[in-house]
């Protein structure tokens, strides 16, 4: 299995409702590309004010590494994709992405 971990530094101004309807966005690709397990998301809530920014993330599961590499080019992907580099833009690292096997 593959987790792809996605932490988003969203611009200030984006109010929740915005933020909420992005990583929402994220959750329905399970439902339209195949090889995905599960998707998970939401805000930071770690005590421990590490986060440098990034107040937002979601996990995708992946079956396996093929599949991951299927939804990359996705024409699903690639739409909701847009929509989040584009409402992180402005914030001070907008978005980092780590791949693992698990």
């Amino acid at each position: 299995m593959i987790r792809h971990v996605v932490l988003i530094n969203f611009r200030p101004e984006l109010d929740e409702a915005a933020i909420s309807r992005a990583l929402n966005s994220v959750a329905t690709l399970k439902e339209k590309i195949d090889g995905i397990l599960a998707v998970t998301g939401g805000a930071n809530n770690s005590p421990e004010n590490l986060e440098k920014g990034f107040r937002h993330g979601f996990v995708v599961d992946f079956r396996d590494a093929a599949a991951r590499d299927a939804y990359l080019p996705h024409p699903e992907h690639m739409k909701v994709g847009k929509a989040l580099v584009e409402a992180a833009r402005g914030g001070i690292a907008g978005i980092l992405v780590f791949d693992y096997e698990v």
